[in-house]
């Protein structure tokens, strides 16, 4: 999943920057109680807007007489709002826009993680890399293997270190460079997968605020996270062949450590080749399947009375389900070739076990489904968004620079705050709304927002997966520390949120679609 929240320490004190960092950062709560302090806060704010007469005209509403509606903060110790937090507490919770599409996706996607599909594809594309093209194998490999959410970060990086090493190239230098795809190029994809029905999910709650009958289009940043793929892929290249790797110097030993997995080190077996091709059918029959849904007759996925992209809404609000059927058709076709299901009772365990691993995101959903709905209540949010959008107006700041401020902000924030949902949950309430007021549509937002969620992963002590890789160069250089894994990280980090706020920023003045049916700018009906 996309939680890479959590805090990390492997025990050493450090100074400076990342020292600062990490002491800081130690001391923060775990994000389920930030959105716990945030609702106490939000609850005392709410009293005290409301007192004050805190207040704002609605850009889009009038009353009877053709005048712009009153926006009020309301409190919320209000009679309406302690009703509605307790007695629509299971409403509030089951009714969060990202739950369903994540647990919809996760239970196709846990399949082909169990059956060993994600592994298998991620290990048979970097065996097969020539040694010329083996740093850009890796990092294309590692950035689409975001789809596989976890297992990225515990099957490739290590696979990276060991291919690297096989090769006579310094292992450290694969496993940064599979790191930096993994987590550097957060989003970058070829493909949209879950990290998209999660963080739309929220985009869609946010801008429901402002205008109630906008719904998520998932694959509204396909566009430009495969652009993202296209300009990451130069800049993993070049920093781990050219910086990182003269710097670690060369490797005293080229075989793996004994502790590492035997199966780590061997090329695909006949079972995993043949399961990969039957999963490959599959993909391509799920293909054919929407395809059929979308042109063929009846056209169940066209809504015909519809104009122009509307005529879409059906299809792009079934790819939460297509995801779902993919990853379960590919996952199941994977596991019977290669002998790891021998019936649908371990596709229904495998489905068990993803919702399992999914215990934590319940938890912080809860936490984060309850601050949004009661920053809605209190008319905040809302009120913060016309008038930021007014404060913005009079700067005249072109578009481009405020997207390109909203991916700098992402990357400090994201230094603290490691989980994508937690943040995105923070700062979509007012961002998206605000920037709808001043015609920025919510998957450029969201496309912002999500270049600076990458970026700065690989610096911060604070990213759960952080004492995983200094595990991971551990094995193959037993004094590597904390300070020597963010000091081989930073250039990666410096490159990609250089290049990824050039983008955002030029993407956006050429007014690029961000996705199918997903213009730059958007009016508000």
């Amino acid at each position: 999943m996309a939680q890479r929240g959590g805090r990390a320490n492997d025990g050493r004190a450090n100074g400076g920057v990342l020292g600062w960092i990490e002491r800081t950062g130690n001391r923060l709560p775990d994000p389920v109680f930030i959105f716990f302090y945030l609702i106490a806060a939000l609850v005392v704010i709410s009293v005290l807007a409301s007192v004050a007469g805190y207040s704002a005209l609605h850009p889009t509403q009038h009353d009877a007489h053709g005048a712009p509606v009153l926006i009020a903060a309301t409190s919320l110790l209000a009679p309406e709002n302690i009703r509605r937090l307790w007695a629509d507490m299971p409403l509030t919770f089951t009714g969060f826009h990202p739950l369903g599409y994540v647990l919809v996706v996760m239970l196709g996607a846990g399949i082909a993680e169990r059956t060993g599909l994600f592994a298998a594809a991620m290990r048979g594309a970097v065996h097969s890399a020539p040694k010329a093209l083996l740093t850009p194998m890796v990092a294309l490999v590692a950035m689409m293997g975001n789809l596989a959410a976890d297992a990225a970060y515990v099957v490739l990086i290590p696979l990276a270190g060991i291919l690297y090493a096989a090769a006579g190239r310094h292992p450290i230098a694969g496993i940064a460079c599979a790191f930096a795809g993994v987590s550097g190029a957060f989003s970058a994809n070829l493909l949209p997968g879950q990290l998209d029905a999660l963080l739309f999910g929220i985009t869609e709650a946010a801008a429901e605020a402002l205008v109630p009958a906008w719904d998520a289009n998932i694959v509204g940043n396909w566009y430009f996270i495969s652009g993202m793929t296209v300009v990451f892929l130069p800049v993993i290249w070049y920093v781990t062949d050219r910086v990182i790797e003269p710097r670690l110097g060369v490797h005293a030993a080229a075989d793996a450590p004994p502790e590492l997995s035997v199966d780590e080190q061997k090329p695909l077996d006949a079972a995993q080749k043949k399961g990969l091709a039957r999963a490959g059918i599959a993909a391509l029959a799920v293909v054919l399947l929407w395809a059929w849904f979308l042109f063929g007759p009846g056209t169940p996925l066209l809504d015909q009375a519809a104009q122009g992209p509307a005529r879409l809404s059906p299809f792009f609000k079934s790819l939460v389900a297509g995801f779902f059927v993919l990853f379960l058709a590919c996952g199941w076709a994977y596991g019977v070739a290669a002998g790891t299901v021998n019936g649908h009772r371990d596709i229904v365990r495998m489905m068990q076990e993803s919702m399992a691993d999914l215990a934590y995101y319940l938890v912080l959903a809860f936490a984060a489904a309850h601050f949004i709905a009661m920053f809605a209540w209190s008319n905040l949010g809302l009120i913060f968004a016309v008038q930021g959008a007014e404060l913005i107006r009079a700067s005249k700041l072109p578009v481009p620079a405020l997207l390109g401020l909203i991916v700098l902000l992402t990357g400090a924030v994201n230094l603290f705050v490691g989980s994508a949902s937690a943040k995105w949950a923070l700062l979509a309430p007012v961002l998206v709304p605000m920037m709808m007021l001043l015609g920025v549509s919510p998957e450029a937002t969201t496309a912002a927002y999500r270049v600076g969620d990458g970026a700065t992963n690989i610096i911060t002590p604070l990213m759960v997966y952080f004492p995983l890789i200094l595990t991971f160069c551990q094995r193959w250089q037993k004094d590597f520390g904390l300070g020597s894994l963010a000091a081989t990280m930073i250039p990666y980090s410096i490159g990609l949120l250089a290049v990824g706020l050039a983008l955002t920023i030029g993407w956006i003045a050429l007014e690029i679609p961000l996705g199918p049916s997903a213009p730059v700018h958007y009016t508000i009906p």
